[in-house]
């Protein structure tokens, strides 16, 4: 047994070896969830998160229609499926040998976690993301065939942005992420709450997803070097290191003239985003010092802040101006 001090009255008490290995035992444990929570990146999850809240804020406004219940199950889905697609990007990064030591995503290539456990934690959160479609499919009013459109498209892109055929390789990946964290989450979103569709509401999404695929650039453009190495083609390296910056600061700064040109058209709560301009400039500078390793975190933050305000511009709006969605 191992004597412990009893801090109350300075007696000396012993911890036997079974409440030790309990205490060991409840250590490992956390210690491993912290390895697979780290493994799913949660900090891109806003990526996720502000597409369905403004689509669920949007049918809201042009119905009147609410669920928390169906807009809990659509964000857990769409968290899902985010989760699983951040985790087949770790396991073909590393198959095809393009994450090293100097990598963001290191899960892998520190042998944190093995392959097959990262392809096994992906096929979870796939299963999962699935069982909140068909959760979805009995609370919705939305037709089955349309939801599964929306959600298998989802599902489809998060796969094939580095499996299958690995659009994230041959400079595809960045329209494929504009259209998924964009205007097809927030159609999902729409599409679980009112029940029916319109192209409308992916629209207002344009300026989010533009935001998101900044988060994007920004990584390909801190990994151009290793992945030209290893053999790769993203948008970052056929535009350069000029192009790329060009690039960049248009995903930074266009969302807020697109907002800006919302709130003068449709409602001036929807300038509330403008709010968070400054901290674009920030992250601007920081780009053109070469500060890149932090840089997507410090964008998301960014994306996360922006979904907000400019969700509660829209909540705050006269429902009237959304009548016609």
């Amino acid at each position: 047994m191992k004597p412990k001090e009893n801090e109350a009255n300075g007696a000396v008490s012993y911890v036997g070896d079974k409440e030790r290995r309990t205490l060991f035992s409840k250590q490992n444990l956390i210690l491993e969830c912290k390895k697979y929570v780290a493994a799913l990146r949660p900090w891109s999850f806003t990526a996720s998160f502000t597409p369905v809240a403004l689509g669920s804020t949007l049918a809201y406004k042009s119905t009147g229609d609410f669920s928390f219940v169906s807009f809990v199950i659509a964000c857990l889905t769409a968290l899902s499926i985010h989760a699983a697609g951040n985790l087949v990007n770790t396991y073909y990064d590393f198959i095809q040998g393009i994450d090293t030591k100097s990598s963001d995503d290191r899960t892998l290539v520190d042998m944190i976690l093995s392959p097959q456990d990262v392809a096994r934690l992906g096929a979870i959160f796939y299963l999962f993301g699935c069982v909140g479609f068909l959760i979805l499919t009995l609370t919705t009013s939305a037709r089955m065939e349309h939801l599964a459109l929306v959600y298998f498209g989802g599902l489809s892109s998060s796969f094939l942005y580095t499996g299958g055929f690995g659009l994230k390789y041959i400079a595809l990946g960045d329209i494929l992420i504009i259209f998924t964290f964009g205007p097809l989450s927030v159609l999902f979103a729409y599409l679980s709450q009112c029940g029916h569709l319109s192209l409308v509401p992916m629209l207002y999404a344009i300026p989010l997803a533009l935001n998101t695929e900044a988060i994007l650039h920004s990584n390909n453009v801190r990994d151009m070097d290793s992945d030209h190495r290893a053999g790769i083609v993203t948008l970052a390296i056929l535009l350069g290191k000029t192009g790329s910056y060009l690039l960049f600061t248009a995903l930074l700064f266009i969302p807020f003239i697109i907002i800006a040109v919302m709130g003068m058209n449709i409602s001036k709560w929807i300038f509330l985003p403008l709010l968070c301009i400054f901290q674009a400039f920030n992250l601007e500078r920081e780009y053109m010092k070469g500060n890149l390793q932090r840089l997507p975190h410090d964008i998301a933050k960014l994306n996360l802040l922006m979904g907000i305000l400019f969700i509660l511009g829209i909540a705050l709006a006269d429902r009237s101006v959304f009548q016609n969605l």
